[in-house]
């Protein structure tokens, strides 16, 4: 069913959280190269270390995860955590005192 598909139970968010070191050149090198990665893959940036990608359905957003996870940097601190569109639909974003709306999604090509 068409609208199961596109449940907004069902669509997915994967954000990338992360704190990398950049003391040395070859640190910051390291940093630099993982953000360019997740960006190849299809992520934008939310916060300065925070990525976040819009996937189909969970088993879109793990197939990204296992990509992402494949080029995780030697050194550093990352986290994974996925959240249905519903929920990303509640977040709340301010620049200083001011509302802001979120990053939306880009539109989904499907394909059968």
């Amino acid at each position: 069913m068409l609208s199961e598909r596109f449940s907004e139970y069902r669509i997915m968010w994967v954000m990338f959280l992360f704190d990398l070191p950049t003391e040395t050149k070859k640190d910051r090198k390291a940093s630099a190269e993982f953000r360019k990665r997740l960006i190849g893959d299809g992520f934008s940036m939310f916060q300065y270390s925070i990525y976040i990608r819009h996937c189909a359905s969970i088993e879109n957003a793990e197939v990204h995860i296992r990509r992402v996870k494949a080029i995780l940097p030697e050194y550093g601190y990352v986290c994974i955590m996925c959240i249905t569109d519903k929920q990303f639909g509640n977040i709340q974003v301010f620049h200083g005192r001011k509302p802001t709306a979120p990053n939306s999604p880009g539109h989904q090509l499907e394909l059968f």
